[in-house]
């Protein structure tokens, strides 16, 4: 009987960050200091607005899945790929990456490097939301540009 090791999710995660920081961190072209430091300075308040958009648009999204729900069956295969598993994977994306932006908040303004860190993961998580939802063109675009930001201020959080 072989004995299947468990994947190690913190090691991979530690791979692919250490990737993009040699790729968007330090062979992309560098980003001025001065915007870094703006970008730094109005980051906790630019997840303060992320959550707040957020906020309606999880509700909304809830309401309208419940009211559309019972009506699945008759809307064919274009509903079900709105609102069939490609929506909730929209949604349960959206409210993790809501939750990150969240708990990350407090370290922004002390500029923490687990602050840094909740804010990558938010993005990889609307990232790999996006490609599961089947936006590929909007997760590469948005991808890219999220993380190129995010690495190249990673050197102003301690």
């Amino acid at each position: 009987m072989s004995t299947s090791k468990a994947p190690d999710y913190k090691a991979s995660l530690n791979q692919l960050e250490s990737i993009f920081d040699e790729y968007l961190g330090k062979k992309a072209p560098e980003m001025p200091e001065n915007i870094k430091e703006t970008l730094v300075s109005f980051a906790p308040y630019l997840a303060i607005i992320s959550i707040v958009i957020s906020l309606p648009a999880i509700l909304a999204i809830f309401s309208l899945g419940a009211a559309l729900g019972p009506f699945s069956a008759l809307m064919g295969n274009s509903y079900m790929m709105s609102y069939g598993p490609g929506y909730y994977v929209g949604v349960v994306g959206l409210i993790i990456a809501a939750v990150l932006d969240g708990l990350a908040i407090q370290g922004l303004f002390k500029r923490s490097m687990g602050a840094w860190r909740l804010m990558y993961y938010s993005s990889l998580v609307s990232f790999v939301a996006s490609v599961l939802q089947g936006n590929f063109s909007s997760a590469i675009i948005g991808g890219l540009i999220g993380l190129y930001i995010i690495f190249q201020v990673k050197n102003k959080y301690k």
